[in-house]
């Protein structure tokens, strides 16, 4: 695909040539040369089977925007309230409020949670010339399906998370692997990334199929993966993985056996399988993106001390910060022409790890090195980072969730 940088050339040159016309938020109410602030929006599950992952989402934004408001705001203005969206796991009601966030002036979108919820609403945000940033889609390929450049993402890819998984099966001793998947672009992906790693490590993969996510009961899944027989499972699944844990234990699999990814990193699921004793669950364990650094953890506990679950809040602070400093380091707040500068505040400058910093870095003339509290960010041309650090979770004999062990590949 072209080059970011070049692509937002043209759609800067657009832009003036149409006059700025109405072309959602990179149009007239997106702001930028005239004055008006940057305006943020997200279309994150408030609703669904992920709603789970809502909170710890939307929270990470408002604390970020609270942090950049804290420090002056983007190009002299603060930063107004989000714009909200529901994405609720479901196609047509995700595009619908992308439509309405793009409809309002939206110079950002956050989100959308799930892969398949951003396949159905990149085409309408990368259209409009709204940026789009998510720090939770992990399909393999999902960055390259967009040729507008206007999709970026601070979540990394599910064939980076693989391998770690298939290795940390490995250095448990196991030898014989069953995977199920919920049938969509983030269960099949991460499952076969996961298959194929395991098989370079010598493991045995003795069943790995899909399963319908909205099937009334998963007791067929169940069955066969008991049949199977392996020493270990993993589940690629979101809040109906409850389901299969419990009917699994029914059928004699221990939870010491069980591992999973980030769709099942929720630190109240001990509770989920089995709220008499969350201990049931006691030795599972999983892999997923690291929520981030302590000092950030520090700080998101404090500014909302409601979270339970903070999967994936690290990843969208990130997003944040390198689209409010991808603003800035352009001194315009119109999404064709900051777009561009994008890559470059991840990567090959002075390296600063807050946004106040970094401002003062740009304001000096600096380059910039944008170090994100989730890992080192550092876009390709393509919007994916290409490094990452992952976090080994795991459950005690009490059903309490705890960071095991932090692995950054490559």
């Amino acid at each position: 695909m072209p080059s970011r940088k070049a692509i937002s050339l043209t759609a800067a040159a657009a832009a003036l040539t149409l006059g700025l016309t109405a072309c959602g938020g990179g149009g007239e109410g997106g702001g930028g040369g005239d004055g008006e602030a940057l305006q943020y929006g997200y279309v994150l599950p408030q609703t669904g089977d992920l709603a789970h992952l809502g909170p710890p989402q939307e929270q990470a934004a408002k604390y970020a925007l609270q942090e950049i408001n804290g420090a002056g705001g983007v190009n002299g203005a603060e930063l107004p309230d989000f714009l909200e969206g529901d994405e609720a796991n479901d196609a047509a009601q995700a595009n619908d409020a992308a439509t309405r966030l793009i409809d309002g002036g939206a110079n950002v979108i956050i989100g959308a949670a799930a892969s398949g919820m951003t396949q159905a609403i990149m085409d309408n945000v990368t259209s409009n010339e709204v940026v789009q940033c998510s720090g939770s889609n992990t399909a393999p390929g999902l960055a390259e399906e967009d040729e507008s450049g206007y999709y970026w993402r601070t979540a990394p890819s599910d064939l980076l998370q693989g391998p770690v998984l298939a290795e940390k099966i490995a250095s448990d001793g196991h030898q014989s692997v069953a995977i199920t998947y919920r049938a969509d672009d983030y269960g099949e992906g991460l499952a076969n990334a996961t298959a194929d790693a395991l098989e370079e490590n010598g493991i045995s993969v003795d069943y790995n199929e899909g399963y319908d996510p909205n099937a009334p009961n998963f007791d067929a899944v169940v069955g066969e993966i008991a049949n199977a027989q392996s020493d270990a499972v993993v589940m690629v699944s979101f809040e109906e993985g409850v389901q299969i844990i419990t009917g699994l234990i029914e059928e004699g699999v221990n939870a010491d056996q069980m591992y999973a990814t980030d769709g099942l990193n929720d630190e109240t699921l001990g509770e989920k399988v089995d709220s008499d004793d969350p201990g049931t669950i006691a030795g599972f364990q999983g892999t997923a993106p690291d929520v981030g650094e302590d000092t950030f953890m520090n700080g998101l506990r404090e500014f909302a001390p409601e979270l339970e679950v903070f999967q994936f809040a690290g990843q969208v602070y990130d997003c944040m910060m390198v689209t409010a400093l991808a603003a800035e380091q352009a001194g315009s707040n119109v999404p064709g022409e900051f777009v561009g500068e994008m890559e470059a505040v991840s990567k090959d400058g002075t390296e600063c790890a807050s946004f106040e910093e970094c401002k003062q870095l740009i304001a000096d003339g600096e380059d910039i090195d944008y170090q994100g509290v989730s890992g080192p960010i550092n876009f390709d041309e393509n919007g994916d980072v290409t490094q990452a650090t992952f976090q080994v979770y795991g459950f005690d004999d009490k059903g309490e969730h705890s960071k095991v062990d932090a692995i950054t590949v490559p």
